[in-house]
């Protein structure tokens, strides 16, 4: 087995562990992420569901932020590996591609995978076109 295959397979173990984690009471769709950095260690994420739905957080969604408020330098992050509890694969969301291309580089490879397989795409092909503003050069007068 490749070291890629071996890596894809440790990770998607590790996202299928953050998916026991979820609170999906409303959707019963328990999903993990993990981020896997450069050095190998990972972060991972599951998704949080609450009643008032709009205030739910996805699994991909979750474990960013908590690599950001761990102090991960996000330039670090070598990959994303989602798991669904289904036979089909799935895409992220419109809201984590967007937050995704906000904080990884267009390039970084982010592969779902499923009971049923895995489908693989960077940031880029995720959402071409991304809304993006240059932070560094912003002024509020």
């Amino acid at each position: 087995m490749s070291e890629f295959n071996s890596n894809l397979q440790t990770a998607k173990q590790l996202a299928i562990k953050a998916a026991a984690q979820a609170y999906a009471p409303y959707s019963r769709f328990k999903v993990g992420a993990v981020l896997t950095l450069k050095n190998g260690d990972t972060i991972s994420g599951c998704n949080v569901e609450n009643v008032s739905y709009g205030l739910s957080n996805c699994a991909e969604r979750t474990a960013l932020f908590s690599a950001i408020a761990q102090g991960v330098d996000l330039t670090e992050i070598a990959q994303v590996t989602i798991y669904t509890p289904s036979d089909e694969v799935y895409s992220p969301c419109g809201a984590c591609r967007q937050v995704m291309a906000e904080f990884l580089s267009a390039e970084t490879p982010v592969i779902s995978t499923s009971n049923g397989g895995e489908q693989h795409w960077t940031v880029s092909s995720l959402l071409p076109h991304a809304f993006h503003f240059d932070i560094e050069n912003y002024r509020a007068d």
